[in-house]
């Protein structure tokens, strides 16, 4: 797929390119992120097209469709407790968390290979639909850039057009800093996210596993755009910034001592690198085990089964494009 061909790229700007580079599968799926998925033969391609249909329902009137599971809905997962590195730069796989919270571990990815710092995709919830966001802290340290603000921003638009509740599992550090970013018009491309979910009227649950700074807090499915439910694991750290970065800015006289540096710092992450102040102020619900993810939100689901929400009427939205 292209606009126009090899030979028109040569002519007009005297790259040369094949047509497989310039609109294969592979580029599509990871660089311009115009396809979803990619599979190895036909076969491969309708078995995935069955499964993602699954998921759907019929209309956007019919509500999710269900179907029965043997996976019980209070299932406790001990090993998520655990899966926390004990350092904040160590990274870990947020499939393993979104795996081990839906049913039978089904998780079906869209995107998988285009923006990896964000997941997207549907699993179930005592057989019921669900759409998953999910920052994956193995990829950029699941940083919000350009292409995932607006690859979620995406999703969430069309699990809302077609009432498909919201889970959000938030492990984000900020926006990716740099002038590539700030020229390409991050402000206006993560506004896509921030107006997808403040506008979204489905079901919208969110837990914070680790890191939630700044404006990507604000952006992942906080309190303030709607959310339903927020939840925080312990672990959760809900602040500005980081510890080491705020303390910098607000310690700037003492860079030269190192030692003032690290108690400052410890004193930061005493007072604000955990969920408790948040949860104070009312930003959110509930301070979780890990292990009890499924079963809060499962119930949280139950509860929201019969949410009505109407967003006040205007001709059309005006998302920022």
């Amino acid at each position: 797929m292209f606009v126009t061909g090899p030979d028109v790229v040569k002519t007009v700007t005297n790259e040369v390119v094949t047509q497989e580079e310039l609109g294969g599968a592979v580029s599509h799926t990871t660089k311009s992120g115009v396809a979803d998925n990619a599979f190895e033969n036909d076969i491969e391609a309708l078995l995935a097209v069955r499964d993602f249909f699954d998921y759907l329902p019929e209309n956007n009137r019919t509500g999710v469709p269900e179907r029965p599971t043997s996976d019980a809905w209070d299932r406790q997962e001990h090993s998520l407790d655990t899966i926390i590195p004990p350092s904040a730069n160590q990274p870990y796989d947020m499939h393993e968390v979104i795996r081990k919270t839906v049913d039978e571990g089904e998780f079906f990815e869209v995107q998988p290979t285009h923006a990896g710092n964000i997941l997207i995709g549907f699993g179930r919830i005592e057989g019921r639909t669900v759409g998953i966001v999910a920052n994956q802290p193995m990829v950029l340290a699941g940083v919000l850039d350009i292409k995932s603000s607006i690859k979620a921003a995406r999703f969430v638009r069309f699990c809302d057009a077609f009432e498909i509740p919201i889970v959000t599992f938030v492990d984000v550090p900020g926006f990716l800093p740099g002038t590539a970013q700030e020229y390409g018009g991050i402000i206006k491309h993560g506004a896509k996210l921030l107006f997808a979910y403040a506008e979204a009227t489905v079901p919208k649950i969110t837990v914070i596993t680790r890191k939630a700074y700044g404006g990507a807090y604000d952006v992942m499915a906080s309190k303030h755009l709607r959310g339903d439910l927020n939840y925080a694991w312990p672990t959760a750290e809900i602040a500005v910034m980081g510890a080491k970065g705020a303390v910098e800015i607000i310690f700037r006289s003492d860079i030269g001592d190192p030692e003032k540096i690290a108690e400052r710092t410890k004193e930061y992450e005493d007072r604000f690198a955990n969920p408790f102040v948040a949860a104070s102020k009312g930003f959110i619900d509930e301070v979780i085990y890990p292990h009890s993810t499924r079963r809060r939100i499962a119930l949280g689901l139950r509860k929201l089964r019969n949410k009505a929400l109407e967003n006040p009427w205007k001709k059309h939205d005006n998302i920022p494009l």
